[in-house]
């Protein structure tokens, strides 16, 4: 007996830079079809002018990052089956970035955020010491084992009220960097790492919404790493060893 075809979905994606619209396109609906297909399918076989960006397809590279129906997401891992309302997608770029065009947005602002935050391992050694050991047992080490896995996405980024509100906020991916960083006993940056962070627009600007929590791919909590840097943000002022 046969089956009838299943009905194309109603997908609209954003088109144009900041000031754009939406356009609609018919899509036709297929089995463990993924967002990344939709929009694939659609520069391929609709409008080879849509611009988007895309790398590994498997959740390795987080370049695919969009917001679907108002959720900032992975469109190479979430099915079209547990997203589609109504049998319609609509598909817009990541929020709290400019816009190059379409789908694609501007990271430079998100990883100058990394740099304000001094994310980048300041080594106390030279080449010619030995390696130093790190136990994995030890408490610096778990705490920074529970945000390294971050690949910069930008997804929480795009969800964080915070960073809407503030362009200036370092956001929470910046943030987890540095704290895990402060937790690295190796690192020879800690009191510059500590006083970028404690600015106005540092990890004391969080107002602890979780936002990035509920929206991290890798079920990271950025909250809990900027709860962390304000504990040490204040420690750090109370010995004298940053300014207010």
């Amino acid at each position: 007996m046969s089956t009838s075809p299943k009905p194309d979905l109603s997908v609209s994606i954003w088109r144009g830079g900041s000031e754009g619209t939406y356009q609609d396109f018919a899509v036709p609906s297929r089995d463990n079809q993924t967002v990344l297909d939709v929009v694939t399918y659609v520069q391929r076989h609709l409008d080879p002018t849509l611009s988007y960006r895309f790398a590994c397809r498997v959740g390795m590279c987080g370049s695919c990052a969009m917001t679907v129906n108002g959720r900032p997401r992975w469109t190479c891992r979430t099915h079209v089956s547990r997203v589609a309302k109504g049998n319609a997608l609509r598909i817009a770029p990541l929020a709290n970035l400019p816009v190059v065009k379409d789908l694609a947005t501007d990271m430079q602002p998100f990883f100058e955020k990394w740099q304000e935050a001094k994310g980048v391992f300041e080594p106390s050694k030279s080449r010619d010491d030995a390696i130093e050991p790190i136990r994995p047992t030890t408490r610096e080490r778990i705490a920074a084992d529970a945000g390294i896995e971050c690949i910069n996405c930008g997804i929480c980024y795009a969800a964080c009220d915070t960073v809407k509100w503030n362009e200036d906020y370092l956001g929470p991916a910046a943030l987890n960097r540095a704290w895990t960083l402060a937790n690295d006993v190796r690192d020879a940056g800690q009191r510059e790492r500590l006083q970028a962070v404690a600015t106005g627009s540092g990890c004391h600007a969080c107002h602890s919404h979780q936002s990035c929590h509920d929206h991290c791919p890798q079920t990271l909590n950025p909250t809990a790493s900027i709860a962390g840097l304000k504990r040490l943000t204040a420690q750090a002022w109370l010995r004298g060893e940053i300014e207010s």
